[in-house]
């Protein structure tokens, strides 16, 4: 009954591109951002949680200006990081703002902070404040398993957000492969393909809507110079431009794999969006 929405507009492979330079410049200091909130965060908040769940002291008292400087200093350089954050998710989806490039931004941010956080963490390791007692609460209680844990926070957070960036490298990377290679047969999709008129023997629409347009599955028969072939692909189109059954439809394929295909709606053609209330998008 109701759909589905997507953020971002249709994918262009004609006018796909690679993660541009945007990206990477965004992503320095994105990182040195996340590295500062990791070392004020730190210093100024795990620091002292660390300390009075170990002991029992409290840290916060007449003498704690340091420790409120840098809860000030995390603050606003989280801040920082999260916003410029935020700006590598919108370059990745640049330009067109696809589904496809926003995914690859939001893996960037993510590896940029992971890997901030891992740094500005591990330069901390030697300013944490050491307990008043290894192995026992004040005054003579001693730490269980938990307490132990907490005690080699300092390590451990470092550790885990290394861990993650380097998952985030992993999966950026793969990322950055799978889009490249998409890219190229696009590419070379629409430069060597060739172009001609099919008809729409079914649609089918996936009640997914990208921006106010609907994307539908289609089943398109075309010629080829092995004779008609009848495929089945997406296609994101506006409302009034809505395949139906029997309209006809612009199909770029590649003659070595005619399954290899990009449907587009004919701008000519009077019979699409002839069911265009079967399509609107829900209002409430």
């Amino acid at each position: 009954m109701f759909g589905t929405f997507e953020f971002g507009l249709p994918d262009d492979p004609r006018r796909a591109r690679r993660p541009g330079l945007r990206l990477w410049l965004l992503g320095v200091p994105t990182t040195l951002a996340w590295a500062v909130a990791g070392w004020s965060g730190a210093l100024g908040l795990l620091d002292g949680f660390r300390l009075m769940s170990l002991n029992r002291v409290d840290t916060w008292g007449a003498d704690a200006g340091p420790a409120v400087s840098l809860v000030l200093l995390f603050s606003i350089s989280i801040t920082v990081a999260s916003s410029l954050g935020f700006a590598m998710l919108w370059g990745g989806g640049m330009p067109g703002m696809s589904l496809r490039g926003m995914g690859v931004g939001f893996r960037a941010s993510s590896l940029a902070a992971s890997l901030g956080i891992a740094l500005g963490t591990g330069a901390a390791i030697p300013s944490w404040t050491p307990p008043e007692s290894v192995g026992k609460r004040l005054p003579s209680e001693p730490w269980t398993d938990v307490d132990w844990v907490v005690y080699y926070e300092p390590y451990l957070v470092p550790a885990v957000a290394g861990v993650t960036a380097l998952v985030m490298i992993m999966v950026l990377g793969r990322a950055f492969v799978t889009k490249a290679e998409a890219d190229d047969r696009a590419q070379a999709l629409a430069q060597t393909g060739r172009q001609v008129m099919g008809h729409v023997l079914g649609v089918e629409f996936t009640n997914v809507w990208v921006m106010g347009n609907p994307r539908f599955t289609v089943q398109v028969r075309f010629p080829t110079d092995a004779g008609e072939r009848t495929v089945v692909a997406t296609m994101i189109t506006s409302p009034l431009q809505a395949p139906a059954r029997g309209s006809t439809v612009k199909v770029t394929y590649d003659p070595r794999d005619p399954d290899s295909v990009r449907i587009d709606p004919d701008p000519a053609d009077r019979a699409a969006g002839g069911n265009l209330g079967a399509f609107l998008p829900p209002l409430f």
